[in-house]
């Protein structure tokens, strides 16, 4: 028997035949039924009083003038509110947007101040790019400088990352965690493939014709995998997230081959793979070389692997208990340790589980009252915290400050992806159209063009 794994279905009974059909009619469904990402952190800048974190220090983001000012003004200001560190002054809906709507890029510090911002940030165009300072409110002073250069096409794709990138440079000047702007989410809709940047725009097709499920990315920002149904079964496909033709694992040609997820240095792949013995993970050199299996199924399920950040470890959704639950276990599959919390008679699913980046948390999916929910576990003592309750949510991916956290949520009345500030519970609406599920955020992509 086959069984389909986590992250495209819950249960599933019968042949390859049928679990395939269950999976093509699951895709279509309208409504939810069902890796080390580094994070750099540096001393903020002298803003006042030193920044706390569990602090929102008021920012005032000024007018911006020269070609795409007010598209430049609108992304820096939407970058740090929607980063859930800093309270953005001004933006619109907020009580101070009708004061601030006359501020040009000029200096005062005193209107400044009666606003309760404790720093603005002024921007000025430049022949390369953007020329950006910050200003401490209270010191009265500039307290850090930098030139940015930007591509030249204004409004494209890569210069929205560009600016992205600047947005999470000034998060990092105020409160010394970069913020997650220039990340960008892969999802599927309709058994195909789509990358959004975080903050909703930019979205794109990044798959070729064919169903394809369980999305994934790898550590450099440029390549995804991703699994397809094709004539013997679900395979797994590389490919550059930019485009191009895609590379098909030699050793998933045949049978249920499906949620992939990178090691942390790029080099190695795992994935799920079923046959009518059962479904257990299997690892490969991406490099070169056949799959080692590191569980043994015995008929139960073994899916939806994710490696630790430091790449020793590997967290998975497994069936051995009767229902699903979370484990972790070594990489080469030995010592197997059951995570997630087990009552006898408790037949509830716990699965789909994402390592956070700061290695001391793991998101997953747990049925409760019926429907699923977000459930983040802590490794130091294993306390569990419920981070969702509005809906039906499920498919937990964390982003690279292990704070926020996208995942799929019923609660429009169809599958869409949300991001959750885990600290505040703060949750904001990522896709609009329907049908979005499956979501996997990147690492940080400064470098990845």
């Amino acid at each position: 028997m086959i069984i389909v794994p986590e992250r495209i279905t819950r249960a599933s009974h019968g042949s390859t035949r049928a679990l395939v059909a269950f999976a093509i009619a699951l895709l279509l469904a309208p409504l939810i039924t069902r890796d080390a990402r580094g994070q750099d952190t540096t001393h903020a800048v002298r803003i006042g009083l030193t920044y706390q974190p569990g602090t929102k220090p008021g920012v005032i983001v000024l007018a911006i003038r020269g070609a795409w000012g007010d598209s430049l003004q609108a992304i820096i200001a939407r970058d740090l509110d929607y980063g859930d560190r800093v309270e953005v002054i001004g933006l619109p809906g907020t009580p101070a947007a009708s004061s601030l709507a006359g501020i040009g890029p000029g200096v005062s510090y005193p209107l400044w101040k009666s606003l309760n911002a404790a720093a603005a940030v002024q921007t000025t165009v430049t022949p390369s790019g953007l020329h950006v300072a910050v200003h401490d409110v209270t010191g009265r002073k500039i307290v850090q400088v930098a030139d940015f250069p930007l591509p030249l096409a204004g409004g494209s794709g890569e210069w929205r990352l560009a600016v992205h990138g600047i947005s999470d440079e000034i998060e990092q000047w105020i409160t010394g965690t970069r913020g997650v702007a220039q990340t960008r989410i892969l999802f599927v809709r309709g058994g195909r493939v789509y990358v959004v940047d975080t903050d909703g725009f930019g979205e794109r097709l990044v798959s070729d014709a064919g169903l394809s499920l369980s999305p994934a990315w790898a550590p450099d920002g440029l390549t995804i995998s991703y699994s397809v149904l094709g004539s013997r079964g679900w395979s797994i496909v590389t490919r550059s997230v930019a485009g191009g033709a895609g590379r098909t694992l030699p050793s998933t040609t045949s049978g249920l081959n499906t949620t992939p997820a990178f090691s942390p240095n790029g080099l190695t792949l795992a994935y799920s793979h079923g046959d009518e013995a059962g479904t257990d993970l299997m690892l490969v050199d991406l490099a070169g070389g056949g799959p080692r299996r590191i569980t043994v199924g015995h008929g139960s399920d073994n899916t939806s692997p994710e490696f630790s950040p430091d790449g020793r470890k590997i967290a998975f959704t497994s069936g051995r208990a009767g229902h699903p639950e979370v484990y972790i276990m070594d990489v080469d599959g030995s010592n197997v340790e059951l995570l997630t919390p087990f009552n006898f008679g408790d037949r509830n699913y716990r699965s789909n589980p994402d390592w956070a980046p700061d290695a001391q948390h793991v998101a997953f999916q747990s049925q409760i009252g019926g429907a699923f929910q977000i459930m983040v576990i802590s490794l130091r003592d294993r306390s569990v915290k419920q981070i969702t309750s509005e809906g039906v949510n499920e498919d937990p991916a964390w982003a690279p400050d292990a704070r926020h956290v996208v995942f799929t949520s019923s609660r429009t009345g169809v599958r869409q992806l949300f991001i959750l500030d885990s600290e505040s519970g703060r949750a904001r609406q990522l896709t609009h159209a329907g049908g979005a599920r499956l979501a996997a955020w990147s690492h940080s992509l400064g470098h990845a063009r």
